[in-house]
């Protein structure tokens, strides 16, 4: 009998890849074949974010491609997955007969068994409570071989009232400290050298769990791991970038100069409305003292324009803000209204045309400073991890602690008989398009 083939299509943020990693690795042990492409697959497995209605708007069309593809006779099955599932199961379900199978987020464990049901020609409609879903366990990796995501935490309690994420993954729930530590001693085992710590929100972690914020005593265990190169941090909220935190990240060599800090917003009043704390003063002392601290620090953040009540002073404010710190990684969204959510009820919501005018301002703003950023760069000599070999180019290309993955840019170097995941001293001659170009240091 031939080996039924499973594509596994993950829509959306790492949390989710994670997600997809569990699934996949339970598909490859119960005997399935996981091919790389939905094109090739007999049962494709769409495991969709629904976090903004962009996000929306690419599973739907993930999934009509599906339709699509099983209309022709390529797909047999399609099985759909994740955060759009969780929230609209019932809709799914009445929307898109032609989907197989819909499995809410507490769900993902049964995957195999709605492979095996759908493959005899069952129809799988499976809801599950928010919040109830597995974290833990064996996964089969779908970035490179070099880096991995670890996931430390999922849900949120922050209550931002634009976020959905509450009503999809519940509330905040830790690891336990043991078991984050032991996966990170089996990733390093397969040869991982960087690891991405992510949750909704990672400087919240130990919390719940243990009535602290212990992400400074996680690292510090991470840290000591063999193996274990580089430790980048996503996801952090600026409230809770302790002084014990930022000392950590000084102290520890191994965490990476690189800080991922949501603000959303500047101003005070848009902040409250957002249901989040703080200002543009506290958050400027706090990049400050960042800056202060680790020199060499590269910040991301997101912002958000447009959202309901946001005068023009109010966005010009956001927008000299940003331009004052002077973020090397931004992204910036135009307000979503996501039904639920307390923000979808407010009044003065603004005109779609001005929420994605004023996100094109700061999105080419931001574009100039990196441009600018990037040719500061030139004659520095930075560590970097091979990715792979562009035949076009014929260079190498890669990732110093400036870029992480997926997110970022990419620095581009010449150099001979490299392997990926190697790492190796490059130093900056240029730039082009916001990538760094280079040559190897012997």
């Amino acid at each position: 009998m031939e080996q039924i083939k499973v594509g596994m299509v993950s829509l959306g943020c790492p949390k989710n890849q994670c997600d997809a990693e569990l699934m996949m690795d339970r598909i490859h042990k119960a005997g399935y074949r996981l091919v790389p492409e939905a094109g090739l697959a007999d049962v494709v497995v769409i495991n969709t974010c629904g976090f903004i209605q962009s996000a929306k708007e690419e599973a739907i069309v993930e999934i009509m491609e599906a339709i699509s593809r099983k209309n022709d006779g390529i797909n047999k099955k399609i099985i759909v997955t994740g955060c759009l599932a969780q929230r609209y199961t019932e809709q799914m379900d009445e929307e898109f007969p032609e989907i197989d199978g819909v499995l809410g987020i507490g769900c993902n464990g049964d995957i195999v068994k709605a492979i095996e049901a759908v493959m005899k020609g069952e129809r799988i409609i499976k809801s599950s409570k928010v919040g109830d879903h597995d974290m833990e366990g064996d996964r089969l990796l779908s970035t490179m071989t070099h880096y991995a995501y670890l996931r430390i935490a999922d849900g949120c309690d922050n209550r931002c009232s634009y976020c959905a994420i509450p009503y999809i993954r519940g509330p905040f729930r830790s690891r336990t400290m043991e078991n984050i530590v032991e996966e990170a001693k089996s990733l390093a085992e397969r040869g991982v050298k960087e690891l991405i710590l992510v949750a909704q929100d990672t400087t919240r972690y130990g919390l719940d769990l243990y009535k602290r914020l212990a992400l400074p005593e996680l690292l510090d265990k991470i840290c000591e791991i063999d193996g274990i190169k580089w430790i980048r941090l996503l996801y952090c909220y600026p409230e809770r970038m302790t002084d014990e935190l930022i000392q950590c990240i000084k102290r520890q060599d191994k965490i990476l100069h690189y800080l991922d800090i949501p603000i959303q917003h500047c101003n005070s009043d848009i902040l409250k409305a957002m249901n989040r704390s703080g200002d543009r003063h506290s958050l400027w002392d706090l990049f400050a003292k960042l800056r202060t601290e680790l020199p060499d620090l590269i910040l991301r953040t997101t912002v958000i324009t447009g959202f309901p009540g946001e005068t023009e002073d109010q966005f010009v404010e956001l927008a000299e803000f940003v331009n004052n710190v002077k973020f090397e990684h931004l992204g910036c969204f135009a307000y979503s209204a996501e039904e639920g959510t307390p923000a979808a009820e407010m009044e003065n919501q603004i005109p779609d045309a001005e929420k994605e005018h004023r996100c094109e301002i700061i999105t080419e703003q931001q574009e100039v400073r990196f441009a600018d950023f990037c040719d500061q760069q030139a004659g520095k000599t930075f560590e970097t991890v091979v990715e792979g070999y562009d035949r076009y180019f014929e260079m190498y290309f890669g990732r110093n602690y400036m870029y992480a993955p997926e997110i970022d840019g990419m620095v581009y170097f010449t150099g001979k008989g490299l392997k990926a995941g190697q790492f190796v001293n490059v130093k900056i001659t240029d730039s082009v398009d916001n990538n760094l170009i280079g040559e190897l240091v012997q």
